[in-house]
């Protein structure tokens, strides 16, 4: 990652990851569902010093009123690659995401060629918690 970067991070939780980002020089917009824990993290990232933009919402929708992103970091169990949150990578972006029906994920990169175009590759089993659409969690 490149100082300055674009990153939009998908499951907030307890906010650790977001100060790394914050701290390698990224410009970081999380999403987190978990209400408990990101009215949590909104308050004490700040009093930390850092100035993440949070946001309560669907990881499955990302943030498009912000994208372009160079980098997407999904850090829960999707059951698929969302095709919004492609859309909202730039070409040349690059996005982490674990991948899987059940209990273990396959972890891909996928980045965004120049005329659009996905090229993934995988990079082993993980176990994550599982990213929840709207329906499961509203």
């Amino acid at each position: 990652m490149k100082k300055g970067e674009k990153v939009l991070e998908i499951g907030t939780g307890s906010g650790y990851q977001t100060a790394v980002l914050l701290e390698c020089g990224a410009r970081v917009y999380s999403i987190e569902r978990q209400k408990a824990l990101y009215d949590k993290v909104k308050h004490m990232l700040p009093e930390m010093g850092y100035q993440p933009n949070l946001y309560y919402g669907d990881g499955y929708k990302g943030l498009p009123g912000f994208a372009p992103f160079d980098k997407i970091i999904v850090t829960c169990g999707a059951t698929y690659v969302p095709e919004k949150l492609f859309e909202q990578l730039k070409p040349g972006g690059r996005m982490v995401i674990p991948v899987g029906e059940g209990d273990v994920q396959d972890m891909r990169l996928i980045i965004k060629t120049a005329d659009g175009q996905p090229v993934e590759e995988s990079h082993g089993k993980f176990k994550f918690v599982p990213m929840l659409g709207e329906r499961e969690w509203k």
